[in-house]
């Protein structure tokens, strides 16, 4: 194992002990629930947007899994929070697009940040779910707290 999957696998660790975002939001604009049934993570997650619902103001999730769903959920409730929906998106989007390339090319670090961590993870194809879990539940939310726009 080269140093940077060592470091890699370590980050995925550590989110996993970590569970940033790991708890209720109540009030929140949207909430999805997402069921993997090849292992049986599931997870919810809920938002809250500003007024103008351009602005992801508070993320929150739940959630029962391998490491790297909980740790993948984690990492993007980090990297979320805060930021502006559209780039949530494109943040989605990079990560779909890294988990699907079976392991080439470089991912984008400056748009994944921590996120690159799961890019090995694209070499297995029964865990793609896993990491995939939050996001797809996220990107559920944020179709329908912006629905109405």
């Amino acid at each position: 194992m080269s140093w940077l999957e060592g470091l890699y696998q370590q980050i995925i660790l550590d989110q996993a002990k970590a569970r940033h975002g790991d708890g209720p939001l109540e009030h929140a604009d949207a909430e999805h629930h997402e069921f993997n049934p090849t292992c049986g993570d599931e997870l919810t997650m809920r938002i809250r947007l500003d007024d103008a619902r351009t602005r992801i103001t508070e993320l929150a999730w739940q959630g029962d899994g391998c490491s790297i769903s909980m740790a993948s959920a984690s990492t993007l409730a980090e990297l979320a929070t805060g930021r502006e929906v559209d780039d949530v998106r494109g943040l989605i989007d990079g990560f779909r697009a890294m988990l699907r390339s079976q392991g080439q090319g470089e991912p984008d670090e400056e748009l994944l940040g921590d996120a690159i961590a799961f890019h090995g993870v694209s070499r297995y194809v029964m865990r793609v779910k896993c990491a995939m879990l939050g996001w797809v539940a996220l990107e559920a939310c944020l179709a329908e707290a912006t629905a109405a726009q």
